[in-house]
């Protein structure tokens, strides 16, 4: 039996529904000597700035039960380090890659985006709207929905590129947010991010990180992830690339169950650095045994049973 696993999300043609999450898997090099990036559907790099910053104050990173809090704060060395060190290694990969970028304005994320569209091989860019780790930009933006609506009118007004738009868990309302980006001419959705979160040193009496406050991702967070894409696959008509938690085939078809068209593997990266070509083969595996042939059939298919 031939299995199809390709999918088309925002107009990206995907060998697979398998893509990284942006900041766990760098610009697509490091994981190298443990597989080719080529076996996944998309490589979504890491996040971007147009100007150098150092992130947030160490201790960055802080084990949780069944999880990771994490306050990077999101580090860059700027737009020409990137130019200059990144994008000929980029060039050279044979797989989809979307550029995930952040600005501390509007007008950051505008100028950003037109530099990358005028460098010609990306298949898309990711603009992150939801970091709950920056004092500016990221989260800021991402929690009102009248902003993150002028935000992807302005960035799609720059670009002919496909714009994923991605999303906090942090609100209220993440519906209202996926209508605005909707609204606002996004391409697709990438949700979740991580989830606010602190941990808290019994020797010290402090927080343990230097942001106090960071996100909380891995399995902790799956079912929040789930049920959030399942709200807004039945908002909105855009794709979704879903996240949160992801570690085998089983969590990559809930998500796809619950509406995700592709899904990003994040956390797991760093408990098993071979995640993707083992979640690839069980899922194809799972489709066989069971007389899937294609593997789109299956998305959203949870609203129908």
């Amino acid at each position: 039996m031939t299995v199809n696993l390709t999918v088309k999300v925002a107009g990206i043609e995907m060998k697979n529904p398998l893509v990284t999450a942006s900041g766990t898997y760098g610009f697509g090099q490091e994981y190298r000597d443990l597989y080719p990036p080529e076996v996944l559907g998309a490589v979504v790099t890491k996040t971007i700035r147009l100007r150098p910053h150092p992130g947030n104050p160490p201790p960055r990173v802080a084990e949780a039960p069944a999880g990771l809090i994490n306050a990077i704060g999101i580090p860059s060395k700027g737009w020409d380090h990137y130019v200059r060190e990144e994008v000929p290694r980029l060039r050279q990969l044979e797989v989809p890659i979307i550029q995930s970028i952040v600005g501390e304005t509007l007008d950051e994320y505008v100028e950003l985006t037109e530099r990358l569209t005028e460098l010609g091989f990306l298949a898309g860019i990711e603009l992150n709207l939801s970091c709950p780790n920056l004092r500016a930009g990221g989260l800021s933006l991402g929690l009102d929905p009248d902003m993150v609506y002028e935000l992807v009118r302005r960035v799609r007004a720059a670009t002919d590129l496909p714009l994923l738009a991605k999303l906090t868990p942090n609100t209220a309302d993440v519906v209202g947010l996926a209508r605005s980006v909707q609204a606002g001419g996004a391409d697709g959705i990438a949700m979740i991010n991580t989830v606010r979160a602190m941990a808290i040193d019994l020797r010290t009496r402090r927080p343990v990180l230097g942001n106090i406050s960071g996100g909380l991702s891995g399995p902790a967070i799956k079912p929040i992830a789930l049920y959030q894409i399942w709200e807004v696959y039945e908002a909105v008509d855009i794709p979704i690339i879903g996240m949160g938690g992801a570690t085998d085939y089983r969590d990559v078809l809930e998500f796809i169950l619950a509406g995700a068209r592709a899904v990003a593997l994040g956390t797991v990266n760093f408990v098993d650095p071979s995640a993707a070509p083992r979640i690839l083969r069980d899922l194809g595996r799972y489709l066989e045994e069971n007389g899937i042939d294609d593997i789109n059939d299956l998305v959203g298919a949870a609203h129908r049973t």
